[in-house]
């Protein structure tokens, strides 16, 4: 074992001036682990941030032994353990030694020719108020159960990190809130400006088509008019895109609406239960816009079809035309920053994105990502 080389208060206090500076959850974590392993006796740990009973993730992790590192993790990635079951059934409330391991006595078993001295560890929720995040768990060698010391050592140091993991949800909550305000506000300055504006010229290029005998003349106003409209349909899109109508009726809602308002008609199929995080449901929905944009600006069709399937697992979203279609190589640069935003916002929820599409036969969009 590692002599301890600060006293419990020092180490706090370390602890909490490197809580203070961080912004991001998972470096934050993976810092403090760090100084957590440092400054004790414990030689590894890990924690789990936890959504319900079929979903934990491996956050952050320090000093692993092989036994639990081999297969990327998986004996920590995949499956339940007595710590999991104890949080969910709420019987896990303060630090605590875990005497046996599932997850650990698989590992060892399954690692060839050689046998870890990791075999228990301690346990102890990240929580902030009656607000639950996951689990902090430690783990030494040759140690099968850990001192009252330790475990008090361990409270301290999960209390820190909760309250830190509340305070940056906090923050992003409120910059979030923020970011919907200005597009809020800009979303009303265009309406009420350049929106106005551009309906103005689009009926004065009518009355002025209307008014004039002279063939060119009215062929150069109809021209206008026919410009002002389709810039008029784009200012509506971007509108939308900053203030999306229709979302507080629902996903699938809005997503009609707006390939109404792009004059697309729009065949939508549905499975499963649609019971979304707002983050998750507005995602979608920029995603099928930029795609609805797509098919409206590039497909040569009026007609797009969707296809969106919940599972226990995960969501699978479809989007396809039967229009002209693009060749492009998925190995280089993708040809468009629309294309770029959907990726973008597609793997920021750990999911997938695939293109098929050709020249002359159309385009479709496979989304696949964890629910």
């Amino acid at each position: 074992m590692k002599e301890t080389d600060h006293s419990d208060i020092s180490l706090l206090k370390e602890i909490a001036e490197l809580l203070n500076e961080e912004t991001e959850v998972k470096p934050m974590l993976q810092l403090a682990m760090k100084k957590l392993l440092d400054g004790t006796n414990f030689e590894t740990g890990w924690i789990f941030f936890i959504k319900d009973r079929r979903r934990h993730e491996l956050i952050a992790h320090e000093n692993l032994p092989d036994t639990l590192a081999q297969d990327s993790c998986r004996y920590l990635c995949k499956g339940g353990c007595w710590c999991l079951s104890k949080y969910h059934n709420n019987e896990l409330e303060k630090a605590s030694n875990i005497i046996e391991c599932q997850r650990i006595d698989l590992a060892n078993k399954n690692l060839e020719q050689q046998i870890s001295n990791i075999t228990h560890h301690a346990t102890v929720p990240l929580q902030s108020g009656d607000e639950k995040f996951g689990l902090l768990n430690v783990a030494s060698p040759n140690t099968v159960r850990f001192s009252d010391d330790d475990l008090a050592l361990l409270e301290s140091v999960a209390f820190q990190l909760g309250s830190a993991i509340k305070r940056i949800l906090l923050t992003k909550q409120e910059q979030e809130m923020a970011l919907v305000q200005e597009r809020n506000r800009l979303a009303r300055d265009l309406h009420d400006s350049v929106n106005q504006l551009l309906f103005s010229v689009t009926l004065t290029s009518r009355a002025g088509a209307e008014m004039s005998d002279e063939p060119l003349i009215k062929e150069t106003f109809t021209e206008i008019q026919s410009l002002t409209q389709e810039a008029l349909t784009e200012m509506r899109a971007l509108i939308w895109q900053l203030r999306p109508k229709g979302l507080e009726s629902g996903l699938l809602e809005a997503i009609k609406g707006y390939a109404d308002m792009l004059g697309l008609h729009l065949d939508l199929k549905v499975s499963g239960v649609l019971q979304f995080s707002s983050k998750i449901e507005e995602s979608l929905f920029r995603i099928a816009q930029e795609a609805l944009n797509n098919i409206r600006k590039h497909s040569g069709t009026k007609d797009a079809q969707m296809i969106l399937r919940v599972t226990q697992s995960d969501i699978l979203l479809v989007i396809k035309d039967e229009g002209r279609g693009f060749s492009f190589d998925p190995a280089i640069a993708l040809p468009s920053m629309g294309l770029q935003s959907m990726r973008d916002r597609t793997e920021a929820l750990g999911g997938k994105i695939d293109w098929v599409s050709d020249i002359g036969k159309g385009t479709e969009i496979l989304i696949r990502m964890p629910y």
